[in-house]
Protein backbone atom coordinates (compact mmCIF):
# COMPACT_ATOMS: atom_id res chain seq x y z
CA UNK A 1 0.00 0.00 0.00
CA UNK A 2 1.57 3.70 -0.72
CA UNK A 3 2.17 6.20 1.58
CA UNK A 4 2.33 9.80 1.50
CA UNK A 5 3.29 11.88 4.76
CA UNK A 6 2.22 15.63 4.02
CA UNK A 7 4.58 17.26 6.04
CA UNK A 8 4.82 20.23 8.44
CA UNK A 9 2.15 22.75 7.24
CA UNK A 10 1.99 25.75 8.05
CA UNK A 11 -1.57 24.92 9.15
CA UNK A 12 -4.11 21.81 8.52
CA UNK A 13 -7.53 23.10 8.25
CA UNK A 14 -9.27 19.75 9.16
CA UNK A 15 -12.92 20.91 8.29
CA UNK A 16 -13.95 18.16 11.03
CA UNK A 17 -16.90 19.34 13.40
CA UNK A 18 -15.03 21.09 15.74
CA UNK A 19 -13.22 23.08 13.24
CA UNK A 20 -9.84 21.34 14.36
CA UNK A 21 -6.68 23.75 12.76
CA UNK A 22 -3.59 22.30 13.47
CA UNK A 23 -0.23 24.66 13.19
CA UNK A 24 2.73 22.68 11.95
CA UNK A 25 0.60 19.60 11.25
CA UNK A 26 1.16 16.93 8.94
CA UNK A 27 -1.24 14.12 7.30
CA UNK A 28 -0.54 10.96 6.95
CA UNK A 29 -1.83 8.94 3.77
CA UNK A 30 -2.04 5.23 3.54
CA UNK A 31 -3.46 4.01 -0.27
CA UNK A 32 -6.73 6.51 -0.27
CA UNK A 33 -7.64 6.92 2.75
CA UNK A 34 -6.15 9.12 5.55
CA UNK A 35 -4.73 7.32 8.44
CA UNK A 36 -3.78 10.03 10.41
CA UNK A 37 -3.12 14.08 11.11
CA UNK A 38 -1.52 15.73 13.90
CA UNK A 39 1.81 17.32 14.59
CA UNK A 40 4.87 15.20 14.43
CA UNK A 41 5.74 12.12 12.52
CA UNK A 42 3.22 9.49 13.21
CA UNK A 43 3.98 6.25 13.73
CA UNK A 44 4.13 3.89 10.43
CA UNK A 45 5.57 6.94 8.65
CA UNK A 46 8.88 5.29 7.57
CA UNK A 47 9.48 5.08 3.70
CA UNK A 48 6.76 7.36 3.08
CA UNK A 49 6.79 9.40 0.30
CA UNK A 50 6.88 13.01 1.58
CA UNK A 51 5.61 16.29 0.16
CA UNK A 52 7.03 19.26 1.89
CA UNK A 53 3.97 21.20 3.43
CA UNK A 54 5.82 24.35 4.54
CA UNK A 55 4.55 27.52 3.19
CA UNK A 56 1.30 26.35 2.74
CA UNK A 57 -2.24 25.14 4.04
CA UNK A 58 -3.78 21.93 4.12
CA UNK A 59 -7.51 21.87 3.21
CA UNK A 60 -9.84 19.30 2.10
CA UNK A 61 -10.53 19.45 -1.31
CA UNK A 62 -12.70 21.56 -2.19
CA UNK A 63 -16.32 20.30 -3.63
CA UNK A 64 -17.78 21.74 -6.77
CA UNK A 65 -21.60 21.00 -6.98
CA UNK A 66 -23.24 22.25 -9.98
CA UNK A 67 -21.53 22.44 -13.17
CA UNK A 68 -22.20 22.16 -17.11
CA UNK A 69 -18.61 21.19 -18.53
CA UNK A 70 -19.99 20.83 -22.44
CA UNK A 71 -20.35 25.14 -21.68
CA UNK A 72 -15.74 25.68 -21.54
CA UNK A 73 -15.61 25.91 -25.12
CA UNK A 74 -18.05 29.15 -25.56
CA UNK A 75 -17.21 31.19 -22.75
CA UNK A 76 -17.60 34.91 -23.51
CA UNK A 77 -21.17 34.61 -25.22
CA UNK A 78 -24.76 36.93 -25.16
CA UNK A 79 -22.34 38.86 -22.67
CA UNK A 80 -24.88 41.01 -21.71
CA UNK A 81 -27.86 39.29 -21.58
CA UNK A 82 -30.14 37.73 -18.47
CA UNK A 83 -30.65 33.78 -18.27
CA UNK A 84 -33.66 33.63 -20.84
CA UNK A 85 -32.13 35.46 -23.43
CA UNK A 86 -28.57 33.99 -22.71
CA UNK A 87 -29.99 30.56 -23.27
CA UNK A 88 -32.07 31.36 -26.22
CA UNK A 89 -28.43 32.52 -27.62
CA UNK A 90 -26.78 29.69 -27.36
CA UNK A 91 -29.29 26.54 -27.75
CA UNK A 92 -28.97 27.23 -30.80
CA UNK A 93 -25.15 26.34 -30.87
CA UNK A 94 -25.13 23.91 -28.02
CA UNK A 95 -27.31 21.78 -30.81
CA UNK A 96 -23.75 20.18 -32.22
CA UNK A 97 -22.60 19.24 -29.25
CA UNK A 98 -21.04 15.58 -29.98
CA UNK A 99 -18.47 13.51 -27.94
CA UNK A 100 -15.34 14.86 -29.23
CA UNK A 101 -16.67 18.56 -28.40
CA UNK A 102 -17.91 16.88 -24.67
CA UNK A 103 -14.46 15.27 -24.03
CA UNK A 104 -12.25 18.07 -25.08
CA UNK A 105 -14.67 20.98 -22.97
CA UNK A 106 -14.87 18.17 -20.05
CA UNK A 107 -10.96 18.02 -19.80
CA UNK A 108 -10.49 21.90 -20.25
CA UNK A 109 -13.16 22.48 -17.26
CA UNK A 110 -11.94 19.77 -14.78
CA UNK A 111 -8.07 20.99 -14.99
CA UNK A 112 -9.24 24.18 -14.36
CA UNK A 113 -11.52 23.05 -11.43
CA UNK A 114 -8.21 20.81 -10.16
CA UNK A 115 -5.32 23.86 -10.57
CA UNK A 116 -8.05 25.45 -7.98
CA UNK A 117 -8.01 23.07 -5.12
CA UNK A 118 -11.30 20.96 -6.48
CA UNK A 119 -11.31 17.21 -5.94
CA UNK A 120 -14.53 16.21 -6.55
CA UNK A 121 -17.20 17.49 -9.12
CA UNK A 122 -20.43 17.60 -10.31
CA UNK A 123 -21.62 17.96 -13.79
CA UNK A 124 -25.23 18.66 -15.37
CA UNK A 125 -25.04 17.17 -18.48
CA UNK A 126 -28.62 18.14 -20.30
CA UNK A 127 -27.94 18.69 -23.60
CA UNK A 128 -28.65 15.14 -26.56
CA UNK A 129 -29.12 16.42 -29.41
CA UNK A 130 -31.07 14.13 -31.91
CA UNK A 131 -28.85 11.70 -33.09
CA UNK A 132 -26.18 11.33 -30.49
CA UNK A 133 -25.59 8.56 -28.45
CA UNK A 134 -26.58 9.53 -24.47
CA UNK A 135 -23.87 6.81 -23.29
CA UNK A 136 -21.33 8.45 -25.20
CA UNK A 137 -21.24 11.44 -24.33
CA UNK A 138 -21.76 10.69 -20.81
CA UNK A 139 -18.99 8.57 -21.32
CA UNK A 140 -16.91 10.71 -22.88
CA UNK A 141 -16.64 12.67 -19.95
CA UNK A 142 -16.30 10.32 -17.70
CA UNK A 143 -13.34 9.23 -19.60
CA UNK A 144 -12.13 13.20 -19.02
CA UNK A 145 -12.25 12.91 -15.60
CA UNK A 146 -10.71 9.80 -15.14
CA UNK A 147 -7.83 11.44 -17.25
CA UNK A 148 -7.53 14.41 -15.16
CA UNK A 149 -8.39 12.11 -11.66
CA UNK A 150 -11.18 14.20 -10.40
CA UNK A 151 -13.61 12.90 -8.24
CA UNK A 152 -16.93 12.92 -10.64
CA UNK A 153 -20.63 13.29 -10.37
CA UNK A 154 -21.85 13.37 -13.44
CA UNK A 155 -25.51 13.91 -13.65
CA UNK A 156 -27.84 12.79 -16.77
CA UNK A 157 -29.82 15.79 -17.55
CA UNK A 158 -33.14 15.63 -19.39
CA UNK A 159 -35.50 18.09 -21.03
CA UNK A 160 -38.49 17.13 -23.16
CA UNK A 161 -40.77 20.28 -23.03
CA UNK A 162 -39.55 22.31 -25.93
CA UNK A 163 -40.85 25.55 -27.84
CA UNK A 164 -43.97 24.18 -29.28
CA UNK A 165 -45.15 23.18 -25.55
CA UNK A 166 -44.63 26.07 -23.95
CA UNK A 167 -40.49 25.93 -23.15
CA UNK A 168 -37.94 27.65 -23.27
CA UNK A 169 -35.21 25.40 -25.41
CA UNK A 170 -36.15 24.90 -29.43
CA UNK A 171 -37.61 21.52 -30.03
CA UNK A 172 -34.40 20.30 -31.73
CA UNK A 173 -32.70 19.72 -28.39
CA UNK A 174 -35.16 18.23 -26.05
CA UNK A 175 -35.91 14.37 -25.60
CA UNK A 176 -39.02 11.54 -25.72
CA UNK A 177 -39.38 11.41 -22.22
CA UNK A 178 -39.98 7.27 -22.72
CA UNK A 179 -36.54 7.40 -24.16
CA UNK A 180 -34.84 10.14 -21.38
CA UNK A 181 -35.89 7.48 -18.38
CA UNK A 182 -35.01 4.13 -20.57
CA UNK A 183 -31.43 5.73 -21.07
CA UNK A 184 -30.93 7.58 -17.88
CA UNK A 185 -31.55 4.00 -16.40
CA UNK A 186 -29.08 2.65 -18.50
CA UNK A 187 -26.38 5.28 -17.58
CA UNK A 188 -26.88 4.43 -14.19
CA UNK A 189 -26.02 0.73 -14.44
CA UNK A 190 -23.19 1.92 -16.20
CA UNK A 191 -21.72 4.68 -14.49
CA UNK A 192 -22.89 4.67 -11.30
CA UNK A 193 -20.60 2.97 -8.37
CA UNK A 194 -22.72 3.27 -5.31
CA UNK A 195 -19.58 1.84 -2.91
CA UNK A 196 -17.20 3.64 -0.32
CA UNK A 197 -14.62 5.57 -1.92
CA UNK A 198 -16.19 5.49 -4.85
CA UNK A 199 -14.81 7.93 -7.60
CA UNK A 200 -18.11 7.91 -10.21
CA UNK A 201 -21.37 8.20 -8.97
CA UNK A 202 -24.51 9.12 -11.57
CA UNK A 203 -27.16 11.18 -10.58
CA UNK A 204 -31.10 11.85 -12.36
CA UNK A 205 -31.19 15.76 -13.24
CA UNK A 206 -34.20 16.73 -14.80
CA UNK A 207 -32.74 20.63 -16.29
CA UNK A 208 -35.26 22.89 -15.28
CA UNK A 209 -39.23 24.27 -14.54
CA UNK A 210 -38.95 26.12 -17.76
CA UNK A 211 -37.62 23.08 -19.88
CA UNK A 212 -39.07 19.61 -18.45
CA UNK A 213 -42.47 18.65 -17.96
CA UNK A 214 -44.73 17.55 -14.59
CA UNK A 215 -44.67 14.45 -15.80
CA UNK A 216 -41.55 13.79 -16.62
CA UNK A 217 -40.12 15.28 -13.28
CA UNK A 218 -42.24 12.96 -11.17
CA UNK A 219 -40.70 9.59 -13.70
CA UNK A 220 -37.63 11.09 -12.85
CA UNK A 221 -37.92 11.63 -9.02
CA UNK A 222 -39.19 8.32 -8.62
CA UNK A 223 -36.22 5.86 -11.26
CA UNK A 224 -34.19 7.84 -9.39
CA UNK A 225 -35.44 6.49 -5.51
CA UNK A 226 -35.81 3.06 -7.27
CA UNK A 227 -32.19 2.98 -8.30
CA UNK A 228 -31.02 4.45 -5.56
CA UNK A 229 -29.05 7.48 -6.78
CA UNK A 230 -29.53 11.55 -6.22
CA UNK A 231 -31.42 14.13 -7.67
CA UNK A 232 -30.43 17.24 -9.16
CA UNK A 233 -32.41 20.27 -11.11
CA UNK A 234 -32.23 23.71 -11.07
CA UNK A 235 -34.26 26.04 -9.49
CA UNK A 236 -35.50 29.46 -8.69
CA UNK A 237 -32.74 31.33 -10.22
CA UNK A 238 -34.36 34.03 -11.74
CA UNK A 239 -37.70 36.39 -12.02
CA UNK A 240 -38.07 35.16 -14.92
CA UNK A 241 -38.63 31.68 -13.99
CA UNK A 242 -40.93 32.60 -11.20
CA UNK A 243 -43.11 34.57 -13.23
CA UNK A 244 -42.53 31.36 -16.01
CA UNK A 245 -44.01 29.00 -13.09
CA UNK A 246 -47.13 31.01 -11.88
CA UNK A 247 -48.26 31.84 -14.94
CA UNK A 248 -47.44 27.83 -16.63
CA UNK A 249 -48.14 26.10 -13.19
CA UNK A 250 -50.33 28.30 -11.29
CA UNK A 251 -47.61 28.32 -8.16
CA UNK A 252 -43.62 29.24 -7.56
CA UNK A 253 -41.22 27.53 -8.25
CA UNK A 254 -40.19 26.02 -4.91
CA UNK A 255 -44.02 25.00 -4.84
CA UNK A 256 -44.28 23.58 -7.80
CA UNK A 257 -40.88 20.94 -6.83
CA UNK A 258 -42.55 20.27 -3.68
CA UNK A 259 -46.13 19.20 -5.55
CA UNK A 260 -43.98 16.90 -7.74
CA UNK A 261 -42.48 14.97 -4.76
CA UNK A 262 -39.50 15.95 -5.23
CA UNK A 263 -38.28 17.57 -1.93
CA UNK A 264 -35.75 15.64 0.56
CA UNK A 265 -32.45 14.40 1.21
CA UNK A 266 -31.55 13.14 -1.74
CA UNK A 267 -32.26 16.49 -3.41
CA UNK A 268 -30.01 19.37 -4.18
CA UNK A 269 -30.87 22.18 -5.98
CA UNK A 270 -28.96 24.60 -8.33
CA UNK A 271 -29.10 28.77 -7.47
CA UNK A 272 -32.34 29.51 -5.23
CA UNK A 273 -31.75 32.72 -5.67
CA UNK A 274 -35.77 34.03 -5.57
CA UNK A 275 -36.77 32.22 -2.79
CA UNK A 276 -39.40 33.64 -0.30
CA UNK A 277 -38.93 34.19 3.08
CA UNK A 278 -42.65 35.56 3.24
CA UNK A 279 -43.93 32.09 1.56
CA UNK A 280 -41.67 30.08 3.87
CA UNK A 281 -39.93 28.63 1.23
CA UNK A 282 -36.20 28.75 4.04
CA UNK A 283 -38.31 26.53 5.89
CA UNK A 284 -40.00 24.56 3.67
CA UNK A 285 -36.30 23.42 2.41
CA UNK A 286 -34.70 23.15 5.86
CA UNK A 287 -37.31 20.19 6.85
CA UNK A 288 -37.30 19.05 3.78
CA UNK A 289 -33.36 18.05 4.11
CA UNK A 290 -32.69 19.44 0.22
CA UNK A 291 -29.10 21.37 -0.19
CA UNK A 292 -28.71 24.19 -2.14
CA UNK A 293 -25.69 24.38 -5.00
CA UNK A 294 -24.74 27.92 -4.99
CA UNK A 295 -23.54 29.89 -7.67
CA UNK A 296 -22.26 33.22 -6.81
CA UNK A 297 -20.37 34.24 -10.12
CA UNK A 298 -22.78 32.73 -12.52
CA UNK A 299 -25.76 34.45 -10.87
CA UNK A 300 -24.22 37.93 -10.94
CA UNK A 301 -22.32 37.53 -14.93
CA UNK A 302 -26.28 37.09 -15.51
CA UNK A 303 -27.97 39.24 -13.41
CA UNK A 304 -29.89 36.56 -11.62
CA UNK A 305 -29.35 38.42 -8.10
CA UNK A 306 -28.06 37.32 -5.45
CA UNK A 307 -28.78 34.07 -3.18
CA UNK A 308 -29.99 34.20 0.45
CA UNK A 309 -27.08 32.00 1.54
CA UNK A 310 -26.45 33.26 4.99
CA UNK A 311 -30.28 33.17 5.80
CA UNK A 312 -30.09 29.45 4.00
CA UNK A 313 -27.71 28.58 6.24
CA UNK A 314 -29.43 29.99 9.60
CA UNK A 315 -32.49 28.34 8.40
CA UNK A 316 -30.11 24.60 8.39
CA UNK A 317 -30.76 24.21 4.44
CA UNK A 318 -27.24 22.49 3.48
CA UNK A 319 -25.19 24.86 1.45
CA UNK A 320 -22.67 23.83 -1.32
CA UNK A 321 -20.68 26.43 -3.27
CA UNK A 322 -20.46 25.89 -7.49
CA UNK A 323 -18.66 27.44 -10.22
CA UNK A 324 -22.03 26.63 -12.92
CA UNK A 325 -21.52 25.65 -16.51
CA UNK A 326 -18.16 27.89 -17.93
CA UNK A 327 -20.23 29.69 -20.29
CA UNK A 328 -22.23 31.57 -17.15
CA UNK A 329 -18.89 32.19 -15.40
CA UNK A 330 -16.37 31.75 -17.91
CA UNK A 331 -14.06 30.62 -15.34
CA UNK A 332 -13.99 27.38 -13.32
CA UNK A 333 -11.88 28.48 -10.20
CA UNK A 334 -13.01 27.21 -7.13
CA UNK A 335 -11.13 28.98 -4.69
CA UNK A 336 -12.48 32.47 -6.18
CA UNK A 337 -15.58 31.13 -6.01
CA UNK A 338 -15.27 30.94 -2.29
CA UNK A 339 -13.53 34.71 -2.42
CA UNK A 340 -16.73 36.23 -4.12
CA UNK A 341 -18.98 34.55 -1.81
CA UNK A 342 -18.01 36.02 1.15
CA UNK A 343 -17.68 38.56 -0.43
CA UNK A 344 -21.41 39.20 -1.64
CA UNK A 345 -22.75 37.68 1.44
CA UNK A 346 -21.55 40.78 3.23
CA UNK A 347 -23.99 42.63 1.19
CA UNK A 348 -25.54 42.88 4.36
CA UNK A 349 -22.80 42.95 6.95
CA UNK A 350 -19.53 42.17 7.66
CA UNK A 351 -20.40 39.46 10.03
CA UNK A 352 -23.04 37.30 7.89
CA UNK A 353 -20.29 35.30 6.56
CA UNK A 354 -16.25 34.45 7.58
CA UNK A 355 -13.61 32.96 5.06
CA UNK A 356 -13.78 30.44 7.55
CA UNK A 357 -17.48 30.20 6.66
CA UNK A 358 -16.96 30.06 2.62
CA UNK A 359 -14.51 27.41 2.78
CA UNK A 360 -16.72 25.06 4.94
CA UNK A 361 -19.29 25.70 2.38
CA UNK A 362 -16.99 24.77 0.08
CA UNK A 363 -15.68 21.36 1.72
CA UNK A 364 -18.23 20.15 4.16
CA UNK A 365 -20.93 21.75 2.28
CA UNK A 366 -20.64 20.37 -0.99
CA UNK A 367 -19.73 16.69 0.65
CA UNK A 368 -23.24 16.74 2.05
CA UNK A 369 -24.77 17.79 -1.54
CA UNK A 370 -23.58 14.74 -3.17
CA UNK A 371 -24.61 12.58 -0.25
CA UNK A 372 -20.92 11.83 1.45
CA UNK A 373 -19.81 11.45 4.45
CA UNK A 374 -16.19 9.87 3.45
CA UNK A 375 -15.13 13.21 1.68
CA UNK A 376 -15.05 17.05 2.85
CA UNK A 377 -12.71 17.01 6.44
CA UNK A 378 -9.12 16.04 6.88
CA UNK A 379 -10.10 13.07 9.09
CA UNK A 380 -8.85 9.22 9.70
CA UNK A 381 -10.88 7.09 7.56
CA UNK A 382 -11.82 9.96 5.19
CA UNK A 383 -10.90 9.23 1.62
CA UNK A 384 -7.18 11.34 0.97
CA UNK A 385 -8.64 14.35 -0.72
CA UNK A 386 -6.04 16.91 0.15
CA UNK A 387 -5.77 20.47 -1.45
CA UNK A 388 -2.19 22.26 -0.06
CA UNK A 389 -2.60 25.82 -1.18
CA UNK A 390 0.59 28.22 -0.97
CA UNK A 391 0.38 30.96 1.88
CA UNK A 392 3.85 31.76 1.35
CA UNK A 393 4.13 34.38 -1.90
CA UNK A 394 3.55 38.10 -2.71
CA UNK A 395 0.07 37.80 -2.58
CA UNK A 396 0.05 37.12 1.65
CA UNK A 397 2.98 38.77 2.55
CA UNK A 398 1.62 40.27 5.49
CA UNK A 399 -1.24 38.15 6.04
CA UNK A 400 0.66 35.76 8.45
CA UNK A 401 -2.08 36.61 11.59
CA UNK A 402 -4.64 34.18 9.68
CA UNK A 403 -3.10 32.35 6.64
CA UNK A 404 -6.60 30.24 6.23
CA UNK A 405 -8.63 33.22 6.03
CA UNK A 406 -5.99 34.92 3.98
CA UNK A 407 -6.62 31.96 1.66
CA UNK A 408 -10.10 33.27 0.80
CA UNK A 409 -10.02 37.20 1.35
CA UNK A 410 -6.22 37.22 -0.42
CA UNK A 411 -5.83 36.67 -4.21
CA UNK A 412 -6.48 33.31 -5.13
CA UNK A 413 -3.82 30.93 -6.33
CA UNK A 414 -3.07 27.57 -7.91
CA UNK A 415 -3.37 24.54 -6.12
CA UNK A 416 0.26 23.57 -4.76
CA UNK A 417 -0.50 19.92 -4.28
CA UNK A 418 -2.95 17.98 -5.27
CA UNK A 419 -4.11 14.39 -3.91
CA UNK A 420 -7.30 12.66 -4.82
CA UNK A 421 -7.69 9.49 -3.30
CA UNK A 422 -4.54 9.41 -2.16
CA UNK A 423 -3.19 9.78 -5.88
CA UNK A 424 -1.20 13.09 -6.76
CA UNK A 425 -3.06 15.15 -9.66
CA UNK A 426 -1.15 18.58 -8.71
CA UNK A 427 2.22 18.77 -8.11
CA UNK A 428 3.67 22.49 -7.52
CA UNK A 429 1.15 23.70 -9.40
CA UNK A 430 1.07 21.95 -12.46
CA UNK A 431 -1.32 18.83 -13.72
CA UNK A 432 0.82 15.65 -12.97
CA UNK A 433 -2.16 13.15 -14.51
CA UNK A 434 -2.25 15.14 -18.31
CA UNK A 435 -0.53 17.46 -20.23
CA UNK A 436 -2.31 21.16 -19.20
CA UNK A 437 -0.66 22.51 -22.65
CA UNK A 438 -2.31 20.15 -24.48
CA UNK A 439 -5.80 20.06 -23.13
CA UNK A 440 -5.72 23.71 -23.67
CA UNK A 441 -4.55 23.33 -27.42
CA UNK A 442 -7.02 20.40 -27.66
CA UNK A 443 -9.89 23.05 -26.55
CA UNK A 444 -8.88 25.89 -28.74
CA UNK A 445 -8.84 23.59 -31.34
CA UNK A 446 -12.22 21.66 -30.96
CA UNK A 447 -13.68 25.19 -29.81
CA UNK A 448 -12.16 26.33 -33.48
CA UNK A 449 -14.66 23.95 -35.19
CA UNK A 450 -17.73 25.29 -33.47
CA UNK A 451 -17.51 28.66 -34.34
CA UNK A 452 -16.56 27.51 -37.97
CA UNK A 453 -19.78 25.82 -37.69
CA UNK A 454 -21.44 27.88 -36.14
CA UNK A 455 -20.52 31.32 -38.71
CA UNK A 456 -21.22 28.77 -41.35
CA UNK A 457 -25.00 28.51 -40.78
Amino acid sequence: MSRILIDRCDVVATMDDRGTEIPGGSILVEGGTIAWVGRGTPPGAEGAARIDGAGSVALPGLVNTHHHLYQALTRVRAQDRGLFEWLRALYPLWAAVDAEWTHAAARVALAELALSGCTATVDHHYLFPRGTDSLALLGAEVEAAREVGLRFHPTRGSMDRGASRGGLPPDAIVEDPEAILSETEAAVRRFHDPAPGAMVRLGVAPCSPFSASEGLMRAAASLARRLGVRLHTHLAETRDEDAYCLATYGRRPLELLDDLGWLGPDVWLAHCVHLSEAHGDLERLARSGAAVAWCPTSNLRLGSGIAPAAALRRAGVPLGLAVDGSASNDSGHLLAEARLAMLVARRRGAAEMSARDALWIATRGGATCLGRQDIGALEPGRRADVALFPADGLAFAGAEADPVAALVHCAPQRVRHLLVDGRPVVRRGRLVTADEDEIAATGRRVARRIREWSEAR
